[in-house]
């Protein structure tokens, strides 16, 4: 029998159920997303300012029927650089651009909720001001004509327009390698200003730095071997990694000019990343040989390589000064070669900076995320040729995800914690990197060896698996879209170059290709999507040199649904979940009422 509610808990069920039905009839919040920024913390600093294009987008809904083009270029960049500013080309009076900055924000609030998340960010000094300015009550004329107030409220009202433009931004991983500065993308990312904001999703990068961090040393070796590829010296030493030992050793193995295809430019990283090479090979061997379970025995090429030498048949080589591969145990690695995996393993897991950024990607960080009936994830979900989803680990689809995620986050509990971990799981991270059914790759095999060793191009080839073919069948998407309760799935980890007619959403807008190569190593270029209550298009971002020289009105867009009435909260995911809180809370009043008679 159901006891009968005090009158405290009724006011308290009460105040939930008319929350519920206030939140389910406001519109959703702005989603942005980014993906594959790859250690570009410049570009993405630069990017995130202008919010990737939606504050210039969204200053022209709230303001085009009063201001042209040159005028929401020049409130862009105020909003940009959130201080006042004037330029050559164009300016406007303090009050208009106060006057324009609080039109943006109305705009963009609907209600009190809204307005009292703004309140609580707003400095003490301003906040009778700027409340008033933004409900349109009297200020008065001293916040316009004197300049000191003027220019701080300018800064307080651009930071909020950041704010309520921001409703939410996924990222979809791969914040690590090529670029130098994945440490200030994640400093940015886990900062108190943005963190609340932010869904991460892991990438294959990040899953490697993870898994390096945790103590795979095959894993730290080929994170370091990336990071020295691209000369990224001053990068690891912010990570307080020392390099000495690794540099007196290279020095030694290789006193002359570097042979082979290495791709540093600064001589001694080539030195390095050749060492680390060999080592790195070496552990991934052992480790696919210790775990047979991994199914990987196709990636043994030392013992291949070793015969090869062995017979002098050399001329499919690129390279054959190999001072460190003993002929007759090439999977073994010299007693130089331990000390140094060892110095730079201890390094690498005991790094108080290292700790911080791999802190935020394991306790933060998932392997998908789903909102608004859109599946976010980095890469894939493993498949066969037929369209279905493929077994790993003894499980499939969704089971997978969820069982790799949590296996994730174990190993990222016991390294934050400083416990031993579990060699196989520890494996597995190495699999999750390059394993040809790792939800984060998606190849056959992972061709580093082949590419700087064998002269033939074919061997060089990773072949893509089933995903791109079975996102064009209608049978598989219906499948994932059951499986996940989504409608669309966006995804990023290879490159669409728009350049060459390539698309980012498909013809009926249900699968969309984020990446766009933002790194400078890629295209340079990138793409966001953005999900506003009333449309879903994708921003073409700049490039280096666009962001120096166009206007944000030459941004290109690629629009891939409108709707024809604003999407509300009940819409969507969100408001299914909040629909069941306000059914249960109807039937706990109603069977108030029913004993209250």
């Amino acid at each position: 029998m159901t006891s009968k509610l005090s009158l405290t808990e009724i006011h308290d069920t009460i105040k939930e159920l008319t929350e519920i039905e206030s939140e389910l009839e406001r519109n959703i919040n702005t989603t942005m997303w980014i993906s594959d920024t790859h250690g570009e913390g410049d570009r993405f600093t630069t990017i995130l300012k202008g919010r990737f294009g939606l504050i210039w987008r969204t200053a022209q809904e709230a303001l085009s029927k009063y201001f042209p083009t040159e005028k929401l270029d020049y409130l862009d960049q105020i909003i940009q650089a959130e201080r006042y500013i004037t330029t050559d080309a164009f300016s406007m009076e303090r009050q208009d651009v106060i006057s324009a900055l609080v039109k943006i924000i109305r705009y963009k609030v609907e209600d009190i909720v809204d307005f009292d998340q703004i309140r609580s960010n707003i400095n003490n000094d301003l906040k009778v001001v700027i409340e008033n300015l933004i409900l349109n009550f009297h200020v008065p004329d001293i916040v316009y004509e004197n300049e000191f107030i003027a220019d701080k409220a300018i800064t307080a009202l651009a930071k909020i327009v950041k704010q309520v433009i921001l409703g939410q931004l996924v990222v979809l991983g791969d914040v690590f390698d090529r670029g130098d500065e994945p440490d200030k993308i994640l400093r940015i990312l886990s900062s108190r200003e943005i963190r609340p904001y932010v869904k991460f999703v892991w990438g294959n990068h990040d899953i490697l730095w993870m898994g390096a961090a945790a103590g795979n040393k095959s894993l730290i070796a080929e994170a370091l071997r990336i990071s020295v590829r691209y000369d990224n010296l001053a990068f690891l030493e912010r990570l307080g990694i020392n390099l000495d030992k690794l540099k007196a050793f290279a020095e030694n193995l290789y006193p002359g000019e570097i042979t082979g295809l290495f791709k540093a430019k600064l001589e001694i990283s080539k030195k390095m990343e050749k060492t680390l090479a060999m080592i790195q090979f070496k552990l991934e061997e052992k480790t696919i040989k210790e775990f047979p379970d991994l199914q990987m025995e196709s990636r043994l090429n030392l013992e291949k390589l070793a015969e090869i030498m062995k017979k002098g048949d050399i001329d499919g080589l690129t390279d054959t000064d190999f001072p460190t591969l003993i002929p007759d145990n090439p999977l073994e690695l010299t007693p130089e070669e331990t000390d140094v995996t060892d110095d730079l393993a201890r390094q690498f897991t005991s790094s108080p900076r290292i700790k911080e950024l791999m802190k935020y990607l394991f306790e933060a960080g998932k392997l998908y995320h789903v909102n608004n009936y859109i599946l976010n994830i980095h890469a894939l979900i493993p498949s066969t040729e037929d369209g279905k989803f493929d077994k790993l680990f003894g499980k499939k689809g969704k089971d997978l995800l969820n069982h790799i995620e949590k296996m994730v986050k174990n190993i990222g509990t016991r390294y934050l914690e400083g416990k031993e971990q579990d060699p196989f799981e520890l494996a597995v991270m190495f699999y999750l990197w390059c394993g040809p059914k790792s939800p984060f790759f998606g190849k056959h095999a992972m061709k580093t060896f082949e590419r700087y060793f064998f002269k033939d191009k074919a061997t060089h080839k990773e072949k893509t698996l089933h995903w791109g073919e079975n996102l064009k069948k209608n049978d598989f998407m219906d499948l994932i879209m059951e499986e996940f309760g989504a409608e669309r799935i966006v995804y990023g980890h290879t490159p669409v170059d728009i350049l060459k007619g390539e698309k980012i959403a498909s013809p009926d807008g249900r699968t969309i290709n984020i990446d766009g190569g933002f790194s400078e190593a890629y295209l340079g270029r990138g793409h966001s999507l953005i999900h506003t209550p009333y449309s879903l298009y994708a921003i073409i971002l700049p490039s280096l040199d666009e962001i120096k020289e166009a206007k944000h009105a030459n941004l290109k867009f690629e629009e891939i649904a409108r709707f024809d009435k604003p999407m509300k909260v009940k819409d969507v995911y969100k408001g299914t979940e909040l629909q069941k809180k306000r059914d249960e809370l109807l039937k706990k009043i109603r069977d108030c009422d029913k004993k209250s008679h």
